[in-house]
């Protein structure tokens, strides 16, 4: 009996919070669907949203994201627009939300969206717990970049 080769998902970037990233330091992320209505998956696919202010919530054993920011269809024309900064629910496993809980119970930890992407079609969001960074990891991480940039182009220069 042969086995079927399992297919890989395809999966393409959308948004990637680079700020976000850049102040926080990711101890583990998780990956999440978004409920969503019809014209706001059509705005995501367009790529009207962002993520610049947004945070994510445990609330009665539920995730919710608030502050994400998605834009109203512009070809909507009879439908009434919804609050373009709503609050949408997130579906994660229970195993993973009590987990997130006793987490955020803790001391400096936060939980927040990293990327959206999609895959196999599907929204996905891309969550991360998260601790801010102090001022010296921020300068030890610009100049651990730094090293290895000037490390690659003198490599670079000797080919």
């Amino acid at each position: 009996m042969t086995e079927i080769p399992k297919k890989s998902p395809k999966i393409a970037s959308l948004l990637v919070n680079k700020k976000a990233l850049s102040d926080y330091e990711v101890i583990r992320e998780y990956e999440c669907s978004i409920e969503l209505l019809g014209h706001e998956v059509k705005s995501i696919r367009s790529k009207h949203f962002h993520l610049k202010a947004s945070f994510v919530t445990i609330r009665e054993w539920d995730l919710f994201i608030q502050k994400f920011h998605i834009s109203p269809y512009t070809q909507l024309t009879n439908r009434i627009a919804h609050d373009p900064e709503r609050e949408r629910k997130l579906f994660l496993h229970k195993k993973d939300i009590t987990s997130l809980s006793q987490k955020m119970k803790e001391k400096w930890f936060t939980i927040m969206p990293t990327e959206v992407y999609l895959k196999w079609n599907l929204i996905k969001l891309k969550i991360a717990l998260a601790k801010w960074k102090k001022l010296y990891e921020k300068r030890a991480d610009i100049k651990k970049r730094d090293v290895e940039m000037d490390m690659k182009i003198s490599l670079a220069r000797e080919y």
